[in-house]
């Protein structure tokens, strides 16, 4: 064990000392893929140009469904009500070790369940701890929280398993002809080795962050006052207005009519067999906020609050959606730099080991293309034929692909930027810990993809 957290602290020293700001690495991704895809793909300047700006806006639709969810909630947990229930549910653990399990268990059960919970709550949470418990790591604390998020796509949201469900002309297409009709849950997120996978990460990762928490001397705690939500004053004050403005600003009657009308809709969309997506869970946030907040006033300054973590989604998605573009970008023979890594990996691989290679290769492709879609967008026309051909079944592929897209967010900022907004820090503040995480749930990921499958 002094061996393993003298590993960590290392990790952490250089992650501090060597990794820059979140938007400087993006800027440094992007010139790595346009210097590295030219060559390979025989393609000139202009034409790496061209794809990344044609990639450039792609994810605006996923980026303000994101920057969204950070805004919403935020707000949400501002609330006084949600407040007052963290803190009770924070006063639960009675030090840095049991704080750490916590975190750990709850960003587990919420990224399995929902990416956009994942992403959101365990961060929350983690800074409402840091609040009670006095001399536990406050870089390990989020670090923890965002390594829940490593099970994301072996879980309910997996967007790679509810695509192969989905069936279609669209899945024929993307598979290249391989699949031909849908591949059931119980035969992806539910089959037996997947579950095993997330079992084993489930009962064993939050006790292993929980034993590397630095020593007493290293441990940087947070000051507490830091993390108090403080209100902002208006410079001209309405509230004591008898005026209809005022009246509607500070209605009750207002939110809660807003507030049924979307609860009404909400609920109409689960009746109706409608699915946990990004949309539905911002929608949660929006109606929920809107009726714990009690008056539209105090959601709107509640809103205004939380709009400035935002800065780093707005800023960062279109260079990595630019970066998705010169990975992606084919040349006139048809070669892209994703697709020439993919079918390196296949060469290497036989029956056996495809399973293990296409995960290490997803793995790989997510630093540069890290959304589940576009994963599986690169990456299925040609590790799906691939692998029917060497005798893999296409679940096992399809999952494959599916976990080194999550496995690799470990030290990629991209999915990071909401928790790091919420708690305050920068990449480097939490890369280094997540180092272990990515190195113990490789482990265990690929066992299972070489034994169990």
């Amino acid at each position: 064990m002094f061996l393993l957290r003298k590993f960590t602290d290392g990790c952490a020293f250089l992650a501090s000392k060597m990794l820059p700001d979140s938007f400087v690495l993006v800027v440094i991704l992007t010139l790595i893929v346009f210097g590295v895809a030219m060559p390979l793909t025989q393609q000139s300047p202009m034409e790496m140009i061209n794809h990344w700006g044609n990639g450039a806006w792609s994810l605006l639709s996923f980026s303000m469904q994101v920057a969204l969810g950070l805004v919403l909630g935020q707000a949400l947990a501002s609330a006084p009500m949600v407040q007052n229930f963290f803190k009770k549910l924070a006063s639960v653990p009675s030090g840095p070790f049991s704080a750490i399990v916590m975190i750990t268990f709850l960003g587990l059960f919420t990224s399995w369940i929902s990416f956009g919970f994942g992403l959101i709550i365990p961060a929350i949470f983690a800074k409402e701890i840091a609040k009670n418990i006095k001399n536990v790591d406050y870089r390990l604390l989020i670090a923890a929280a965002y390594s829940g998020f490593v099970v994301w796509h072996g879980g309910l949201s997996g967007s790679v398993p509810l695509a192969v469900a989905s069936g279609g002309d669209t899945l024929v297409k993307t598979t290249a002809g391989v699949l031909t009709q849908a591949i059931p849950v119980s035969e992806t997120i539910f089959s037996g080795y997947n579950m095993a996978i997330v079992i084993v990460i489930a009962l064993l990762l939050p006790f292993l962050l929980a034993l590397i928490h630095p020593s007493k001397e290293d441990t940087i705690v947070v000051d507490s006052k830091l993390l108090e939500d403080v209100q902002e004053q208006e410079v001209i004050s309405h509230e004591n207005d008898h005026t209809i403005a005022s009246y509607l600003e500070h209605s009750m009657l207002v939110s809660f009519a807003i507030g049924i009308f979307g609860i009404v809709y909400i609920i109409e969309h689960f009746v109706n067999g409608g699915s946990l997506n990004l949309n539905i869970i911002n929608m949660i946030f929006l109606f929920v906020g809107i009726l714990f907040h009690k008056t539209p006033l105090s959601y709107v300054k509640a809103i205004e609050k939380a709009t400035k973590s935002a800065a780093g989604i707005l800023l960062q998605f279109p260079f990595y959606a630019g970066i998705m573009g010169m990975m992606v970008g084919a040349s006139a023979s048809g070669d892209s730099l994703a697709g020439l890594l993919s079918l390196f990996f296949v060469h290497i691989s036989t029956q056996d080991t495809f399973p293990l290679f296409t995960f290490l290769s997803a793995g790989f492709v997510n630093i540069f293309v890290p959304s589940g879609g576009g994963q599986w967008a690169v990456q299925a026309p040609i590790m799906m034929p691939a692998g029917t051909a060497l005798g893999v079944e296409p679940s096992v592929i399809a999952m494959a692909i599916a976990w080194g897209d999550a496995w690799t967010n470990m030290i990629q900022p991209f999915w990071a930027l909401p928790a790091l907004a919420i708690a305050g820090l920068g990449a480097k503040d939490i890369m280094g810990y997540c180092v272990v995480t990515l190195l113990f749930t490789g482990l265990i990921i690929g066992l299972g993809l070489l034994f169990l499958t």
